[in-house]
């Protein structure tokens, strides 16, 4: 996916990290020993066969809580040409699921796709709460430290610390729940949906050297004009070959 770079300072600090005092006052979370799964939802507006893949990830708001998963909704743009413009939409999320596609040496990009790290999910209806402890068995082979501000000029202050054993990536999202849309053309016309842990910003790949006490201190994320009162930041660090080798969700203050 293409890099995408907002105010970023990437400086090498010792393991006594002291946070921006700008943030003093923020949401504060730390990654748990075990790995928690991340889990992508390639969804759609436009996608009759979409709703109950959602409603499974709505699903998953108590695992998400309990350190278990970290569940998001990358809505794709290829479904818009039928004739519901799908608001949370990005062409970003529809390269990024080609991206999983191929790494994962599918067949197709369809809706509702999942993927469970690299691993794509085909019977998730049967065996996504088994997939996902399994995960949860894993020691991490990451860690991750979100601290998240309030929301102020249409942008979230978030500085997130991470130590890897290996060279890996930083990813972040800010994603919403509660949302709902009511459809009015396409394959989903007169019908209600409702979303949660969709993704409305996103941030990465950004490169983490193999350096005890290294830090990412992201600046903003862009947080959406409508915005609700249910926003998250979400961040999951992945090495080279695809792996995730931790994952985290702190929904904000509030929500």
């Amino acid at each position: 996916m293409k890099n995408v770079i907002r105010t970023i300072l990437v400086g090498l600090i010792t393991t006594l990290t002291i946070w921006n005092p700008a943030m003093a006052q923020a949401c504060y979370k730390q990654s748990p020993a075990h790995t928690v799964a991340l889990l992508e939802l390639y969804s759609s507006e436009g996608c009759s066969s979409c709703p109950p893949a959602d409603r499974a990830l709505s699903g998953l708001k108590s695992a998400a809580q309990a350190d278990q998963v970290v569940p998001l909704a990358l809505h794709v743009d290829y479904w818009d040409y039928i004739g519901w413009t799908d608001r949370f939409a990005k062409p970003e999320f529809t390269q990024r699921q080609y991206q999983l596609v191929s790494e994962a040496n599918s067949r197709a990009v369809y809706t509702p796709e999942m993927f469970l790290g690299t691993r794509e999910l085909r019977s998730w209806g049967r065996k996504l709460e088994s997939a996902i402890e399994a995960v949860n068995q894993q020691p991490a082979r990451a860690t991750i430290a979100i601290e998240a501000g309030k929301p102020a000029g249409g942008m979230l202050p978030v500085s997130v610390k991470t130590t890897a054993a290996e060279n890996a990536n930083l990813y972040l999202a800010l994603y919403e729940n509660g949302l709902s849309s009511n459809i009015k053309a396409g394959e989903n016309n007169g019908v209600t949906l409702h979303h949660d842990f969709v993704v409305r910003d996103w941030v990465g790949p950004i490169a983490l050297p193999v350096k005890a006490g290294e830090t990412v201190n992201l600046h903003s994320l862009k947080v959406p004009a409508e915005m609700g009162s249910e926003l998250g930041v979400a961040a999951f660090v992945r090495n080279g070959k695809g792996e995730v080798l931790q994952a985290l969700a702190l929904p904000l203050c509030g929500s």
